[in-house]
């Protein structure tokens, strides 16, 4: 492959209409299906539908790959444009909310209707005996045993198919609007914050459940093409094609200290996935990509540091690793940001060059990226990963910041300016 300097080329914009909120997945709650779960760390499906069309208009039909799936918006827009796509995802709940979206619809839609219904007639509260703590701590005793009750009942309505996951998601949907506490979508959990109001189990089901019906029925049938969803790890692209992919969109964990497994707590608790806290670390957060301090609690970034994936970037990484080590004894949570910021680049390290093994040589690769700053000190996240690409064995890289982040809150402790945009990588 031709060389190319390591740096980024002034991007100009193609025609894509919703550019400037790439990253926003508030839209999405207003179109059928990706408003049927709300997810805070996704990216708009209207650009995602921009993306493949103007894709398509240069150069042809793509095969679609996102290897980091989330609630699967990409494929849902590659689906809905008649594109093939596969996507990857390592979160088990998160891949579950996703394989039920990508359900069939039309052909279904009445049975929906008619075992939603059936449900709601037979769903009886039902005590949970010696609930979790974290249960307790969120919903009142009539509330969770409410839910209680429609969970026992969509599971005993189980029959194998398509309907059973979307009656599932549809309970998954409302845990968080049953919730007095505070439990905004796909955050924290905050049992200390109440909110003015919350949803009766029976009648925010009852909604959820007309919801989905009337996007199904106004979606109709999908199209003819091959959509597969496998709960693997981009790390590897187990499962992926050598040189089947024409396009990427996707967008990776940001090295801002969020943590996916605990963000699913309540969903996972309620599921009965988990019993405490702890047990995020074995259920869930042990196969995600390595992006909050959570996963460094006994890990020895030092070795890392020397793997061959990290040369292009390493004499610039253990200098911030060293900052950051020092800074951390100044601060009394003392966060493994050192350990966090080595393993997240050698993740998505080693998620580019399996990247490269299944693109094709045209191949393109949009990548919705934030920087970060943990302790005050800059990560220039996409340069480095644009370096890393190349390294890889892409052929170029570019970089268009869309917005500005971290300029909002004047009373916050975080200074740095930070930003967010698209990093394209050309294979």
């Amino acid at each position: 492959m031709p060389a190319a300097s390591a740096q980024p080329r002034l991007f100009t914009a193609p025609a894509v209409s919703r550019l400037d909120n790439a990253m926003v997945f508030t839209p999405n709650m207003s179109l059928p299906v990706h408003r049927w779960f709300r997810y805070s760390a996704g990216f708009s499906a209207a650009w995602v539908a921009d993306v493949i069309e103007e894709r398509e208009r240069r150069l042809g039909p793509p095969n679609v790959l996102d290897p980091f799936v989330g609630s699967g918006t990409t494929l849902i827009a590659s689906q809905q444009g008649g594109m093939p796509s596969v996507g990857l995802e390592t979160h088990s709940l998160i891949a579950r909310i996703a394989g039920a979206k990508l359900s069939g619809w039309a052909d279904i839609v009445d049975e929906f209707d008619e075992r939603g219904a059936s449900i709601l007639a037979s769903a009886k509260p039902r005590e949970w005996p010696d609930p979790p703590a974290l249960m307790m701590k969120i919903y009142p005793p009539e509330t969770l045993s409410a839910l209680c009750g429609l969970r026992d009942a969509i599971e005993a309505d189980r029959r194998g198919d398509d309907v059973d996951e979307l009656l599932w998601l549809a309970l998954v949907a409302i845990l968080r609007v049953c919730s007095p506490v505070g439990t905004a979508q796909w955050q924290y959990v905050l049992p200390n914050k109440k909110k003015a109001s919350a949803a009766d189990p029976c009648s925010a089901f009852s909604t959820q459940l007309a919801v989905m019906a009337s996007d199904m029925r106004d979606v109709g049938a999908r199209p003819d093409v091959p959509t597969t969803l496998l709960q693997s790890d981009a790390r590897t692209v187990e499962g992926v094609p050598q040189g089947w992919v024409d396009l990427v969109v996707t967008s990776p964990p940001y090295p801002n200290n969020y943590d996916y497994a605990d963000a699913t707590r309540i969903e996972l608790t309620f599921l009965g996935d988990v019993e405490r806290w702890g047990d995020l670390q074995d259920a869930v957060r042990s196969h995600l990509m390595r992006s909050c301090s959570q996963h460094m609690v006994r890990y020895d970034a030092e070795p890392i540091l020397e793997s061959v994936e990290l040369a292009p970037i390493r004499d610039e990484l253990r200098t911030v690793y060293g900052r950051l080590a020092e800074e951390r004894e100044t601060h009394g949570g003392k966060k493994n940001y050192h350990a966090m910021v080595v393993a997240y680049f050698h993740d998505l390290a080693r998620c580019w060059h399996s990247l490269r093994r299944v693109c094709a040589d045209d191949s393109e690769a949009l990548f919705v990226i934030g920087d970060s700053a943990p302790y005050g000190v800059y990560l220039p996240v996409d340069r480095w990963l644009g370096e890393l690409a190349l390294a890889a064995g892409f052929r170029s890289f570019d970089f268009t910041k869309l917005r500005d982040r971290n300029i909002k809150w004047k009373n916050r402790k975080h200074r740095v300016p930070l930003h967010e945009g698209i990093l394209r990588v050309r294979g």
